[in-house]
């Protein structure tokens, strides 16, 4: 069963994890899986839609980034229409944030160039942003998936519907239900033991093109 997912920003493991599940990899070749993002819903605030959690020095950091408030709000604004505010440079300080937390990790220097190119692009849009950096994300990590976007706006899809599963403010068991929930190597595993919950870039910069091989448990 294909899955539904909201937009996300540099999203968490088991955000990926869900689009891998049904990839299939063997002699024979590769069938990608499929995976549908919500793009007809309303911008919710204190989400993964505009968040990403990475592990500093000092524990897990959330790094979050400002959006265009029309009319004095946030609330009820189209997903693909919601802009990201600039005005503060919200993309400098999280590079550096970034760039302190992995540049010990095995490929963060591998991978940086590229993945901060994304960033300072300054897509005008969060839609754009996050669709951009999912693409380079799937592809780094080996998961081949398509991906197509919703055209109306649907509560019940069919779909495996993870849109408000996977959210920073409540208990995510995708990698627990996917067999998922066990360690990899970790900048700081030495100071916190294994942490969990992290961005997908977490997993990319200290497993690099082995990453799909955790996700698989190959």
């Amino acid at each position: 069963m294909s899955v539904i997912l909201s937009t996300a920003y540099c999203p968490p493991i088991s955000y990926i994890a869900a689009m891998a599940r049904e990839l299939t990899l063997s002699a024979d070749g590769v069938i990608p899986s499929n995976a549908v993002i919500e793009a007809c819903e309303n911008y919710q605030k204190q989400s993964w839609r505009n968040r990403t959690r990475i592990l500093s020095a000092g524990g897990p950091m959330d790094l979050s980034f400002p959006i265009v408030h029309v009319g004095g709000t946030h609330n009820n604004i189209p997903i693909r229409e919601v802009l990201i505010d600039y005005t503060t440079d919200w993309v400098t300080l999280h590079e550096r944030a970034i760039a302190s937390a992995y540049f010990s990790s095995p490929y963060f220097e591998y991978y940086k160039d590229e993945f901060f190119a994304i960033l300072d692009s300054r897509p005008a849009t969060l839609f754009g942003l996050n669709t951009a950096l999912l693409d380079f994300f799937l592809e780094k990590t080996g998961v081949p998936c398509k991906i197509s976007f919703t055209e109306d706006y649907v509560r019940e899809t069919g779909l495996e519907d993870l849109r408000e599963t996977i959210h920073p403010k409540r208990p995510d068991t995708v990698l627990r239900d996917l067999g998922l929930d066990r360690p990899y190597w970790q900048v700081f595993g030495d100071r916190y033991g294994f942490t969990p919950g992290l961005s997908v870039m977490d997993l990319l910069f200290n497993e690099g093109p082995d990453s799909i091989l955790w996700l698989k448990k190959l």
